[in-house]
């Protein structure tokens, strides 16, 4: 008895239960897979990290309308693109396109690698001359270096 109550509780707090499922009708059944395919790949502007299909934002609602009309009127899926990052800019699409601001942003952790094996490779060799000139050692100077060493021999 207390199990099955249990189950219910917990199927009914379930986020998954206060979602709303839109259906739409489409002309055709290419329509409907382009739909969830566009929906998969546009991303929620306030959700951030969610796509318009799995989102419950108003925002995601609205364009998951709006993509719906374009395709009834019969746009293609570059003129609904064009037009979800003309309103809303780059962002709202999960794979950006590879050009402008974004190439930069797609080369930025090579270029940034790069940077950084240069820089190592400068300080080490900085370092590589600078401990060779002060490994040489005057006459003098192993001279006094051999009697500390002696000294520490025979005290210890």
């Amino acid at each position: 008895m207390w199990m099955r109550l249990a189950l219910v509780v917990m199927l009914c707090a379930a986020p998954s239960a206060w979602t709303v499922i839109e259906t739409y009708q489409f002309d055709a059944p290419e329509l409907e897979q382009r739909y969830y395919r566009l929906s998969q790949e546009l991303r929620c502007p306030k959700c951030q990290n969610q796509n318009i299909a799995d989102s419950n934002a108003p925002i995601s609602q609205d364009l998951r309308k709006l993509l719906h009309q374009q395709l009834q009127a019969g746009a293609s899926d570059g003129e609904i693109l064009d037009y979800m990052v003309a309103r809303y800019g780059e962002f709202v699409r999960y794979r950006p396109r590879f050009g402008g601001v974004s190439l930069l942003l797609w080369a930025a952790p090579g270029l940034l690698l790069l940077a950084g094996m240069v820089i190592m490779l400068l300080v080490l060799r900085s370092r590589k001359g600078t401990g060779k000139a002060s490994a040489a050692l005057g006459p003098d100077e192993r001279a006094r270096l051999d009697q500390l060493l002696e000294k520490a021999e025979r005290e210890s």
